[in-house]
């Protein structure tokens, strides 16, 4: 079936739809309509607007017409329906049909008004909404049950009243309002009820109760009231007659409008009727303007919405920003009233009022208005604060619990510190008591300068300093002073900047005022020399302290402030201080003196300026034993050095294990003999092998190490050369395997790295020989382990030998017998440069040459290495070298075996 005659009759099915549609979304005017166009949600859906945009109908199914049409309009009525327009009930389609989605539900964002987009232009921000039409959007409808009714309420026609008689007469009666005006009761002429007050009409029926039914009550109320309807007309959403009851209100009658279009005015509705003609400003009821509204409403009066009236806007620091509408026919307003409006300013005072005005050139321009100014039409006016800064306030920061502010103007005589710091919870844990700083501001220039003051003076009531409005008192932690010798600090004190952080480090928060004091050190060396030559380790990393990010300027003034205190204090360092305190509360401040504190020979320097314009250094030595701190009096870039005083004690011990009768940890004094040690550990048991003994020192070890890693750098050099050397040669040494060799070689380079030395030195141990010969007995050093062994029993042999391992130790045997009990050399052993390590550390040649009949005899616990042939590898020189490295790695690993044997004991 061709498609075009079934578009063809949609079409004519259509058009009485959209002309219906149309003349409903037309004001009740005509279409001479005032102001912008209603809000996108009253206009009703038409069908261009439901079906697809830029094409023809489409393409519906045979039979399925008017109900694809019906479901088009259903889909569109999502959007909702014009008011008054009843919503068309849904008709059911098949389920096959094909339909576009719905329209999403849900009302956009109101558009803005023409005052609001005018206001917009001017003022910066979210643009202002006009005031007061709000009220309207979302007021339930009038409520149709009451309770009691006023005693004023005026009766009307076909108002319903109860009348109840009782006494002598016992009867109810439900009575209407007749439409002449008249109440008609049983044996009583017509009373007139139109027109009268509730209450004259209860006085008036009491009245003939009492003189024509004498001994009865009458008791009358309203059953229900008179239905009325109002013409609400103008700038409103619905306009027309509007049904209401009696007791309705004008805002009853707006309300069942729509509400007042933001085109229509809010201080001008007049209310006209047999009563004559009134105007009523909603703002009396809504805003709390001055004036009262008569809102009662009368059978036959109508409204009258005029268009709005001019307007105002009001922004900044008010309760209610907005846009509102000046009194009626009026060309302004008082500021002060409008403010009333916009709910009064946010200070009570200070403000500054910003207005934009429109000259008579359509200009706009600014002008400073006073309270007593007036508002004219189109105004917009920002309220602002006169000088937004704080004033009359003080401040306690840094170490503190929590940043505390005060009043600068604390009492008559003002602000000070003591009244600041009266509490010393305030303070957090272990501040820094011998300085605060008090920031102070110039009045004229405002430029900033740090004042000292003792702290722990002010804590203790025994000084005192008056504040300024704007001071801010910084308190210290001693870590915060610890950060001043830092190895950051001392850094910038170099003029350097803070070096990076290490690869792969998390890198550190900048420090402005390290950054700072480099500057300061920089452009001048010598205002720092006094802490440069403090000689502080450079010992440990601090991060920044919060005190220092917040005033970068800090450090440099501490550091002129400080002295510098060390040698035997518990915490030596820089001191800040103010002028002229006491050597006693700076030693208190560094933790106290220790106990090694040698007082007769105190070193004080000073720097005195000289009116020369020198500043020559004054050092002092004080005898101070007497303890009279207090006076020494200080000032700030002083040196006070406290000097250790001699003592016969080392500062370390020394460890005997193994065969002693009372091994274990020995402190010495200076000069301190091995012979000495043993006798006071008891001597050795009858066990006990001196000829063995191991003794270790730690300066030994470390040199011990560094002739590794010199051998090992050596060894590597070796390799080199010879793999030139045999480039050189070509082919001549191509029967050698050179790669294996100095792979060989790189891995014995390795292990010698790895290697630890055992430090050990060789000594004698037994205190019979130590007494017989006094200038072999070592002096001890701090940290020295001597490890007596037992009696051994064997003799190990290694090296190329058949059987390498230990045999029993034989009296009267030499290398000879020992290697030949071992199975006797390889093939490729070197019998010529074997060599025995003694237990005492030292080493020997085993003899085990034809011409060295065996060598000397071995005692037990020594150690018998036969080296493999060299003249093989005769091309590589680096190995015959190895025989002197292999010794010192034995004799290091036969010393470690022993320590650790004993130790374990």
């Amino acid at each position: 079936m061709p498609f075009a005659p079934i578009a063809a009759a949609l079409r004519r099915l259509t058009r009485p739809i959209l002309a219906a549609l149309a003349l409903a979304a037309l004001p009740a005017g005509g279409l001479a309509q005032t102001g912008p166009p209603a809000s996108p949600l009253l206009a009703p859906p038409t069908l261009p607007s439901l079906l697809p945009q830029g094409g023809p109908l489409p393409v519906l199914p045979p039979g399925g017409q008017a109900e694809a049409l019906q479901r088009l309009l259903d889909a569109g009525a999502t959007r909702g329906p014009p008011p008054g327009l009843p919503r068309t009930a849904p008709v059911p389609a098949p389920a096959a049909q094909a339909l576009p989605p719905p329209l999403p539900a849900g009302p956009p964002e109101e558009p803005l008004s023409s005052a609001e987009a005018f206001f917009a232009a001017r003022i910066e921000g979210p643009p202002l909404r006009q005031f007061g039409y709000e009220t309207f959007r979302h007021a339930p409808p009038a409520q149709q049950g009451f309770g009691a009714l006023p005693e004023d309420y005026v009766l009307g026609p076909d108002d319903e009243l109860i009348v109840a008689f009782r006494g002598r007469a016992r009867q109810t009666l439900t009575l209407r309002v007749g439409r002449d005006g008249n109440l008609l009761l049983p044996d009583l002429a017509p009373i007139p009820a139109a027109g009268r007050s509730l209450k004259d009409l209860r006085a008036h029926l009491e009245g003939l109760a009492t003189r024509d039914l004498g001994g009865s009550e009458v008791f009358v109320s309203i059953g229900q009231v008179r239905q009325l309807s109002v013409f609400v007309a103008g700038e409103v959403m619905r306009p027309g007659f509007q049904p209401l009851n009696a007791l309705s209100t004008v805002l009853d009658a707006l309300s069942a409008a729509g509400g007042v279009r933001k085109t229509g005015s809010l201080r001008a509705i007049r209310i006209e009727g047999p009563r004559g003609r009134r105007v009523v400003d909603l703002y009396a009821v809504i805003a709390d303007a001055p004036g009262e509204a008569d809102l009662s409403l009368r059978e036959g009066e109508r409204i009258v919405v005029p268009p709005v009236g001019g307007t105002v806007a009001i922004a900044g620091d008010v309760a209610r920003p907005g846009i509102y509408e000046l009194p009626a026919r009026a060309s302004g307003a008082p500021v002060a009233e409008m403010l009333a409006l916009a709910g009064g300013t946010i200070r009570p005072g200070g403000n500054r009022l910003l207005v934009q005005q429109n000259d008579g050139a359509g200009r706009r321009a600014f002008a400073e208005l006073a309270p007593g100014s007036t508002l004219r039409r189109g105004d917009a006016l920002l309220v602002q604060p006169g000088a937004d800064v704080v004033a009359n306030q003080v401040r306690l920061a840094g170490h503190v619990a929590v940043p505390v502010l005060r009043a600068a103007g604390g009492g008559r005589q003002g602000q000070t510190l003591r009244g600041l710091i009266s509490d010393p919870r305030l303070l957090r844990n272990d501040p820094y008591v011998r300085l605060g700083v008090v920031w102070r501001a110039d009045a004229r220039t405002g430029s900033r300068r740090f004042i000292p003051f003792d702290l722990g003076r002010v804590l203790e009531g025994r000084a005192n300093m008056a504040l300024q409005e704007g001071d801010e008192v910084i308190v210290f932690a001693r870590s915060d002073i610890a950060f001043l010798a830092s190895p950051a600090a001392l850094t910038a004190l170099r003029g350097e900047a803070p070096a990076p952080p290490a690869q792969g480090a998390a890198p550190a928060p900048d420090c402005p005022a390290l950054t700072a004091l480099a500057l300061a050190s920089r452009a001048s060396p010598q205002r720092f020399a006094h802490a440069k030559g403090a000689g502080f380790p450079e010992i440990g990393a601090a991060a920044c302290p919060q005190v220092f990010l917040d005033y970068p300027d800090l450090p440099a003034f501490l550091l002129d402030q400080a002295v510098v205190l060390t040698g035997e204090v518990r915490s030596p360092g820089l001191l800040p201080i103010t002028d002229d305190t006491g050597l006693d509360l700076a030693i208190a401040a560094a933790g106290g003196l220790s106990d090694a504190a040698d007082l007769r020979v105190v070193e004080f320097a000073r720097e005195p300026a000289d009116a020369s314009g020198s500043i020559p250094l004054q050092r002092t030595r004080l005898d101070l034993s007497s303890r009279n701190f207090a006076a020494i009096r200080l000032s700030p870039r002083d040196t006070i050095r406290i000097p250790r005083g001699f003592g016969d004690r080392e500062n370390g011990p020394v460890i005997l294990v193994g065969e002693f009768l009372r091994p274990g940890t020995y402190d010495i004094r200076r000069g301190e003999r091995l012979s000495e040690v043993i006798a006071r550990a008891g001597g050795l048991t009858p066990q006990a092998y001196p000829y063995g003994a191991v003794f270790t020192r730690e300066s030994v070890r470390q040199r011990q190490q560094e002739g590794f890693q010199r051998t090992a750098r050596e060894l590597e050099t070796s390799l080199i050369q010879v793999a030139a050397g045999q480039a050189v040669a070509g082919t001549r040494g191509a029967s050698v395997d050179l790669g294996s060799a100095i792979t060989a070689g790189r891995e014995l380079a390795n292990s010698l790295r790895e290697a630890r030395a055992a430090g050990r030195m060789v000594v004698e141990a037994n205190p019979v020989i130590l007494a017989a010969r006094p200038e072999l007995d070592v002096l001890l050093e701090p940290g020295d382990v001597i490890a007596m062994p037992k009696r051994p029993n064997e003799v190990t042999v290694v090296g190329s030998v058949l059987n390498p391992g230990s045999l029993q130790f034989r009296s009267g045997w030499r290398a000879s017998d020992y290697v030949r009990a071992s199975g006797g050399p390889q093939r490729f052993a070197d019998p010529s440069r074997a060599f025995i390590v003694l237990p005492n550390g030292q080493s020997t040649a085993a003899g085990l040459s034809a011409w060295q009949q065996g060598g000397p005899p071995v005692p037990p616990g020594s150690l018998v290495v036969v080296p493999q042939d060299p003249s093989p590898y005769e091309t590589w020189g680096f190995v015959r070298d190895l025989t002197q490295v292999l010794g010192q790695v034995s004799v290091s690993a036969a010393a470690l075996a022993v320590i650790a044997r004993e130790a374990n004991r």
